[in-house]
């Protein structure tokens, strides 16, 4: 099967520098681009100079994650999709494993490989770890990671699983699902757009699988750095999104009302530990939300196929109340 790997880089010059050659040595399987989001860092010419084997889309403007990937794919023509940031190291044969997947099974839409920290080789990384769920209020975690705990890899996520959400640091894709389906939303601008489309997907009948045996180490937070304020805010605002536009009638506003507590325990504890940038964060995160309630609500689904969405009821409480910090010590 023919597969693009497409890189998003927006002023990330040196970090196509450091990276783009693992992708182009170990992937020779796939045609690469690098969709650039209107750089001002000389990154286009670079690239044209330096690696002119690969395939340059440039947009008009920055438009975030979901934007940009939306603008550049329209250019690809290959029938699978690798959304790869611009901070991962790719390792030999990572591709095999994913393609075969792909065609031994058509239910399966959207893979994600295992994700290590570049940083800490031996541990995984936040964005992603060994595959994504979430709780019934719309909190991420992952095979491998809860908030800031981070597993160690000793082989214990090596099989593979269908999981709730792939990652967008290294998200493969059929396109044809990726279009009908209306590409990311680009609303979220940049933060847990992946799960809103993975979410969209499983309510089509699609499946999501982790693969095991396929690895890239990923350093995470190059764009936007996790104690970063803005990142708060597209966290929290994102997180409120993802559940008006997906849960089912029936427990919506009990869903959403919980986490709007939960929300404000956050913003108090920010305040506790002198954050309050991040505090007035969360204010702004859901200012926004409630300025853009009524357009996100007309973007609900017809008929919600897939009802049961979470894992475990609650990761806050396991987390911080039961001090679970691995995820097969949570109460499925």
């Amino acid at each position: 099967m023919k597969i693009a790997v497409v890189i998003l880089n927006w002023n990330g010059k040196y970090l196509l520098k450091e990276f783009l050659p693992s992708v182009i040595t170990y992937s020779k399987e796939a045609t690469i681009y690098v969709a650039d989001n209107a750089s001002s860092d000389g990154s286009v010419e670079f690239l044209k100079r330096e690696f002119p084997e690969v395939k340059i889309i440039q947009n008009k403007r920055n438009a975030g994650y979901a934007g940009g990937y939306n603008l550049a794919l329209k250019s690809v023509n290959e029938p699978l999709y690798i959304l790869l940031n611009s901070d991962v190291e790719v390792t030999e044969n990572w591709l095999k494993p994913i393609i075969e997947v792909f065609e031994k099974e058509p239910d399966t839409a959207a893979i994600q490989p295992k994700i290590l920290d570049y940083k800490k080789r031996d541990h995984f990384e936040y964005a992603g770890a060994a595959g994504g769920y979430i709780d019934k209020y719309g909190y991420p975690f992952c095979r491998g990671r809860i908030f800031q705990e981070l597993e160690e890899d000793h082989g214990q996520y090596n099989e593979d699983q269908y999981i709730f959400w792939a990652s967008g640091a290294c998200l493969a894709i059929r396109a044809e699902v990726f279009d009908k389906l209306g590409g990311l939303d680009e609303d979220f601008f940049a933060h847990q757009e992946e799960i809103d489309l993975c979410w969209r997907l499983l309510n089509q009948g699609y499946k999501i699988k982790y693969i095991g045996n396929s690895s890239i180490f990923h350093v995470g937070g190059a764009t936007l750095q996790e104690m970063n304020p803005k990142k708060t805010f597209f966290n929290f605002r994102n997180g409120l999104f993802l559940l008006l536009k997906n849960v089912d009638p029936s427990r919506l506003y009990y869903v959403l009302f919980i986490r709007m507590i939960l929300d404000g325990v956050a913003g108090f504890k920010f305040i506790f530990e002198g954050k309050f940038n991040h505090f007035f964060a969360i204010l702004r995160a859901h200012g926004s939300f409630y300025r853009q309630f009524g357009k996100m609500h007309k973007k609900r689904p017809q008929e919600f196929i897939f009802r049961k969405y979470y894992l475990i009821s609650s990761v806050v409480y396991e987390h911080f109340i039961l001090k679970k910090n691995r995820f097969h010590e949570l109460k499925k």
